[in-house]
């Protein structure tokens, strides 16, 4: 029996998602067929927290087990639940500013604090932390998203948003590895080519995810980094092996999403090279009914590896810590001026 699973069954290779606030019946029937690992909601899925909480309970009803249910809750763009249901949050950038020293314990409040939010709609795991150091040249669809410029500082920043999660009973993501902060340009529209040396992405770029190699679950990157791979980080042999090695990353890797413009070829092609590159799991969004069914049936189950390792990252949600969350506001309003969130 795997914890959380069915006895002897291998969950489906993927992590799919839905096309509005409650499944078609159609849905239902390729959800069941396939038995994703998981889902992911996004704005479209989102209007009340009863119905959000009732669209959590069909997803998992359609695979018999509580599957994980993620989302990309980071805050500032970023942010599914947003106003006036759920709080607004500064984006991550601005919020590591204005809390100065103290923005380690800011970012362990502000995530635990969302954590509850999560949960409380049935939503275990969030796509944070986010720790892609940034240059000045970073495109700014990830700029102020990250948490600095400086790898320490942000491997630092990067364990209190995931210590926040966890203690909320949130499973973390860790993205985007093995380092996107380079990118200058958007991988929703097109690939980037980072062609620092192997000796600067080592020391600044691969150093927070090193550092935070222990986290359950992790996400690529799609960009090629020249100096290790002519192809992108995703669909690389080289550099998933490079991820497992020198980062010495062991928890479940899913892809980013596989819709992305910066991936070429078909859906089907590319689910197969990830896996084939060493990715655990599949994260296709924002596709057609068709298209899912593409995906799921060419990311097939989850090989001996991936399950181990999805049942280890399952075993790590936990219920939440006792809180109380407006006293857990009123303490990061402190730390940084009276704007804990906006």
């Amino acid at each position: 029996m795997y914890p959380g699973g069915h006895p002897l069954t291998r969950y489906g290779a993927t992590i799919l998602d839905a096309e509005g606030l409650r499944l078609t019946a159609e849905e239902k029937v390729l959800f069941r067929q396939f038995n994703p690992f998981g889902f992911i909601l996004f704005a479209r899925n989102i209007d009340t927290p009863d119905q959000v909480r009732a669209l959590c309970d069909e997803l998992r009803e359609t695979v018999g087990r509580a599957a994980p249910i993620t989302i990309d809750q980071e805050g500032g763009r970023v942010q599914r639940l947003r106003s006036p249901q759920w709080r607004e949050w500064l984006p991550p950038l601005d919020h590591v500013t204005a809390a100065g020293d103290d923005a380690p314990e800011a970012m362990y409040l502000r995530y635990r604090i969302i954590a509850s939010e999560l949960r409380a709609l049935g939503i275990d795991s969030n796509c944070a932390p986010l720790v892609d150091v940034a240059v000045p040249k970073t495109h700014d669809f990830l700029k102020n998203r990250c948490y600095g410029f400086d790898p320490n500082s942000v491997a630092t920043t990067g364990r209190a948003v995931a210590n926040g999660l966890l203690d909320g009973g949130v499973l973390p993501v860790l993205k985007h590895i093995p380092g996107h902060g380079r990118a200058i340009v958007d991988s929703h529209m097109d690939l980037p080519v980072v062609n620092a040396v192997m000796e600067e992405l080592d020391r600044v770029d691969f150093e927070p995810f090193r550092a935070l190699n222990d986290l359950p679950m992790g996400m690529t990157a799609h960009l090629v980094y020249s100096a290790v791979d002519s192809r992108p980080a995703t669909t690389s042999p080289v550099m998933m092996q490079m991820i497992r090695d020198q980062i010495e990353f062991d928890g479940l890797i899913m892809t980013d999403d596989i819709s992305m413009r910066a991936l070429k070829g078909s859906l089907g092609q590319i689910s197969r090279d990830a896996l084939k590159a060493g990715c655990d799991v599949i994260l296709h969004c924002n596709g057609t009914l068709e298209e899912r069914h593409e995906v799921a049936d060419a990311s097939g189950e989850m090989d001996d590896l991936a399950q181990m390792r999805a049942e280890k990252a399952l075993a790590q949600r936990k219920a939440p810590d006792e809180v109380d969350i407006p006293a857990l506001e009123a303490k990061l309003g402190a730390l940084i001026g009276g704007r804990g969130h906006v």
